[in-house]
């Protein structure tokens, strides 16, 4: 039987890194000693583990080998030993990608049929004719760009604004790069005066489109709209008619006090304090209430992921930082302005550094794109936190913020584009839910990292087609060594912390 994947790394990191040596970083030893190192990996490697398959083996060995000469920088070796030991995605069968596309001469026949009735001049008597053929269009041909507009346009014409809203929204998700869309959207936002989602819908097309030519202007027109989203909130705070819009449970979670929900004017001075002034109020209670890992190696690692990957964000307002938390089961989860905590268990379950950057820069972009504070502002995001934080560290597995597939959508872009932008393998994240999307199979329940969102192959494959399109290197730094030498010192910090509460609870029984 083939050993699992867990099993091989822990204990190449004994074969690779001396136990006693856990504040020594590989970057810092000598080339005789790296050279050392690789010379005696393969007959180690096959005393200890004499059923591993040699795909496994080579796949193992050649990346160690690359991420060396990466170091060295000799990268053009390098990307050769990284090509060598992964998949051409292109050999792959990969689903086809639906382009959009905005020349009606492209529609099929019964495409064509749907939008001659659909752009036909508006009639307040022949509702259904219009909108029912733009429907089936919008549904059957979706890479069409012009049959959503004409759709949203025709809703809002026979007074369905909401719906309209709602339609252009799921075209924004899926087809994030088209300003058309964008700019059929926000008018809609502003009509409305909902000022935060026009602020939100801005910036994020900005974020994810930052080489588009509009950017900055989009980037400014998110600025004002969140003015005005304040002003707002100021105008009812004065008026002291702003209906609370946080539970009773966000004031434990921030004042742990039982006594009552928050009042309309503490709900709305909390929201005027924007994004990192609520992250920094949820942030500042988890610390005192979780465990959290404290140890300077360990933590400097997790950082300078991070730091590698917010140069890139887009938002240096952010004041970032990256929390470790003694918990075994793998989840992690962002909160408004930057604040990210990830479980121990989820460094355990990642195989390289590039693939933990990957679970990093997928939270860090739900963060840039500010989809906690939209839950907030639903008045979702406290609630579910405070739920479980004050039965300690234990129940930290259970704080699962429940995005929209929308939001997921977007995070699993922006964070593999961050990868690519870090230089990091553009794979990271992809590798990683693939092997959590096998490791689900054998699993009753999925990770808390997941649960919310089970359409795991539908995302797998959409960072794939990202990659490929956009041609994104996934031969560059994995970074499997020192990944393995964390991973076997946050594994026994994790193994201390877990005896030290079993003998805790087992005192607390005796007393009792």
């Amino acid at each position: 039987m083939k050993h699992s994947w867990k099993v091989l790394l822990l204990t190449l990191s004994f074969i690779l890194i001396p136990t006693t040596a856990w504040s020594e970083s590989l970057k810092e030893k000598t080339e005789e000693e790296v050279t050392t190192v690789e010379e005696n990996l393969e007959p180690k490697i096959n005393e200890l583990l004499p059923d591993l398959s040699a795909e496994e083996f080579n796949y193992l060995a050649t990346l160690m080998k690359a991420d060396r000469l990466y170091k060295r920088g000799e990268k053009e070796e390098a990307e050769t030993l990284y090509q060598e030991a992964k998949k051409s995605f292109q050999t792959e069968t990969t689903e086809p990608s639906n382009k959009p596309y905005t020349d009606q001469a492209s529609l099929p026949p019964g495409g064509k049929v749907y939008w001659r009735y659909g752009k036909a001049e508006f009639n307040p008597k022949l509702e259904t004719k219009t909108l029912s053929p733009l429907q089936l269009l919008t549904e059957k041909y979706q890479s069409f760009i012009p049959g959503h507009i004409r759709y949203a346009e025709a809703l809002v014409y026979f007074d369905q604004s909401e719906k309209a809203i709602t339609h252009l929204e799921s075209a924004v998700s899926r087809y994030p790069q088209q300003l058309t869309l964008v700019k059929a959207l926000i008018p809609l936002y502003e009509k409305n005066e909902q000022w935060l989602d026009a602020s939100l819908t801005a910036r994020q097309f900005a974020i994810l489109n930052s080489e588009h030519s509009q950017a900055d202007n989009y980037q400014n027109l998110a600025d004002k709209h969140l003015e005005k989203y304040e002003s707002q909130l100021r105008s009812r705070l004065r008026e002291n008619a702003f209906a609370s819009i946080i539970t009773g449970a966000l004031s434990y979670a921030l004042t742990g006090n039982l006594a009552g929900p928050l009042s309309a004017i503490e709900s709305t001075t909390l929201l005027l304090q924007g994004e990192s002034g609520v992250g920094n109020s949820i942030s500042d209670n988890l610390e005192k209430r979780l465990p959290l890992l404290e140890d300077k190696a360990v933590n400097q690692y997790i950082t300078e992921i991070g730091e590698n990957l917010t140069e890139y964000s887009g938002r240096d307002s952010f004041d970032y930082e990256f929390y470790i938390i003694m918990d075994e089961n793998l989840n992690a989860f962002a909160l408004p302005g930057g604040k990210i905590f990830i479980n121990a268990g989820a460094i355990l379950e990642t195989k390289s550094e590039a693939e933990l950057a990957g679970l990093v820069a997928h939270e860090l972009a739900h963060a840039v794109l500010s989809h906690g504070f939209q839950l907030v502002t639903e008045g979702n995001l406290l609630a579910n936190v405070s739920q479980f934080v004050p039965y300690g560290g234990t129940a930290a597995n259970l704080i699962v913020l429940n995005y929209s597939r929308h939001m997921e959508r977007q995070a699993d872009e922006l964070g593999t584009r961050l990868l690519a932008s870090s230089e990091y393998a553009a794979d990271g994240l992809y590798h990683l839910m693939l092997t959590l999307e096998e490791k689900n199979t054998d699993r009753a329940t999925p990770p808390a990292w997941l649960s919310t969102h089970p359409d795991t192959t539908e995302r797998v494959n959409n960072i794939k087609t990202q990659i490929v399109e956009n041609g994104y290197n996934r031969y560059t730094y994995e970074g499997v060594s020192e990944h393995q030498q964390i991973k076997q010192k946050v594994a026994e910090l994790l193994a201390e912390y877990q005896a030290e509460q079993e003998e805790k609870e087992s005192d607390d029984n005796e007393e009792d």
